[in-house]
């Protein structure tokens, strides 16, 4: 039998049809105009529950986009400076140089020449050395991450350890290592 009450609505607002779009609108580290950037060590060092979901989510983009022509993407760590507190190496890689005009005066060009207004105001990308600290760099190493045991070199059943316990006393309660 059916009620004839009406099905309440959820309180708050609608879902969104662009929840993606929604959530990276907002500042947030890694996330541009047009590139959303993962740093690989970090996303390494997740819980093993989150590297599946995330394996997961990856095959099926991976599966959905397999027909465009994927170019080949160089990541650079970089960090936004005001012009006027670059050095000359870092002028150099936003295409900017500084000089001293006939005034005396320094001037800021870009490499056609032409003069650059206000380089004062003007903030420009510079690389600069990875802020990811070097706890989460584990990527290239033989060892599994912390946490988790070595894998076994051969094929078979895995031995079973029963696990120790006092003899007397309560039994301990462990965590679960996420």
């Amino acid at each position: 039998m059916f009620t004839p009450d009406p099905i309440p609505r959820p309180v708050g607002p609608p879902a969104s049809s662009t929840p993606v779009r929604d959530y990276l609108s907002t500042p947030k580290p890694g996330v541009d105009k047009a590139y959303v950037v993962l740093p690989r060590s970090l996303v390494e060092s997740m819980p093993l529950p989150w590297q599946q979901h995330m394996a997961h989510l990856l095959a099926e983009l991976h599966h959905h986009a397999a027909h465009l022509n994927w170019p080949h993407y160089r990541v650079v760590p970089s960090k936004v400076e005001k012009l006027v507190d670059l050095d000359e190496e870092q002028l150099a890689e936003v295409g900017a140089i500084m000089e001293i005009d006939s005034d005396g005066e320094l001037v800021y060009r870009e490499r056609n020449g032409g003069r650059i207004p206000n380089p004062e105001t003007r903030t420009v990308m510079v690389s600069c050395v990875d802020p990811i600290p070097a706890e989460y760099a584990n990527a290239n190493q033989n060892t599994p991450p912390r946490g988790f045991p070595a894998p076994y070199p051969s094929s078979g059943p895995l031995p079973v350890q029963a696990p120790q316990y006092p003899s007397s006393g309560p039994l301990p309660v462990q965590a679960p290592q996420w």
